[in-house]
């Protein structure tokens, strides 16, 4: 898992050349002359989080309406919704679990322009789906995936960005900023932050992830990988739905990760942070800005779009860290296989 989590500024770089960059470039071209009215994805796990961030940046770049699908509405329940005029992406590291690869025929049965995003182009996902993204993270050792979903962020970004230019090419300020990352990555791996703060979190029986907008994948993500590494009881929940019932299970004794980002989400997140302190709850935010009474995992302040593939690595980290203090194995979860197949 640490060498994953170490590789993910190479996958940046890799995705952002020239080779990987047109061959996503032309899908978003493909994509843009179809004109889809609405973009349905679908996914499992991991992927989830990376296609509810695909799900944002649509509704926000592109302005289209934009859902994650129920798998078992079809495979379960036969259900074939009308998917004529949509876009329908499955998202998926292995491209291997049949639902989703259902899910995909049905919509292109449908009508649906398909489209696969996948760390393997052989897969039945991608033979399914008429247009692919190859993410190109190289083989993923460890069952939680690291790696594989950031490279899913990146991919998923560069599509967005494309079909939103047109032709799927990148304004040039776009480009640039993009081009940081990879430094910008390594510069946060670089933290020793996450490892520091792990024997604090060794004894704790529950915890809460929280963040808005862009950062909400982001919490969901981190809650997950603590669960998968450490078998720690994580709840995710938006900035806005903890404020609606679950802040009241937050104290000293419940720590909460709160992404927060520069831009309108973290704005959003100025009345949220406030009520955690009335808790006393022991907070650590994860972000470009000092917040009075918090623990900081700092990560240097971007465009709010770019911020979740560098969010996410100081709360991989804490996983891994907090995996190890609690005398876990990281790399073979129990019960967990890398490839799980779903119908």
């Amino acid at each position: 898992m640490a060498a994953d989590i170490a590789e993910q500024p190479a996958g940046y770089a890799r995705l952002l050349s020239t080779e990987h960059a047109a061959a996503i470039a032309r899908v978003a071209a493909v994509v843009a002359r179809r004109r889809p009215r609405h973009v349905v994805f679908t996914a499992r796990g991991t992927s989830d989080h990376a296609a509810l961030y695909g799900a944002y940046l649509t509704e926000i770049r592109l302005g289209l309406p934009a859902g994650l699908a129920s798998p078992s509405a079809v495979t379960v329940y036969g259900a074939r919704p009308d998917l004529s005029d949509a876009l329908v992406v499955g998202v998926s590291q292995s491209g291997g679990s049949p639902d989703l690869t259902e899910v995909l025929r049905t919509a292109r049965d449908a009508g649906a322009l398909t489209l696969a995003v996948t760390n393997d182009p052989d897969s039945p996902l991608a033979r399914t789906a008429e247009l692919g993204v190859d993410i190109a993270a190289g083989h993923e050792r460890a069952v939680a995936a690291t790696k594989t979903y950031t490279a899913e962020l990146l991919a998923l970004l560069l599509l967005v960005e494309g079909i939103r230019a047109g032709d799927g090419v990148l304004p040039a300020d776009q480009r640039a900023a993009l081009e940081r990352l990879p430094e910008l990555a390594e510069r946060t791996l670089a933290d020793p932050t996450p490892t520091q703060l792990a024997p604090r979190y060794r004894f704790a029986g529950q915890l809460v992830t929280t963040g808005r907008g862009y950062a909400y994948p982001t919490a969901r993500e981190a809650a997950l990988k603590l669960m998968e590494t450490s078998y720690l009881p994580a709840l995710a929940f938006s900035g806005a739905d903890l404020l609606h019932g679950p802040l009241a299970m937050t104290d000293p004794d419940v720590p909460v990760l709160a992404v927060v980002g520069s831009g309108p989400g973290g704005r959003s997140m100025g009345e949220v942070l406030p009520r955690l302190g009335e808790r006393r709850a022991d907070v650590v935010v994860v972000g470009s800005a000092e917040v009075e009474g918090a623990t900081r995992m700092a990560v240097p302040e971007v465009d709010e779009r770019y911020a979740p593939l560098l969010d996410i690595l100081p709360l991989q980290r804490l996983a891994l860290a907090l995996a190890l203090a609690r005398g876990e194995d990281p790399d073979a979860p129990r019960g967990l296989k890398k490839v799980t197949a779903t119908m």
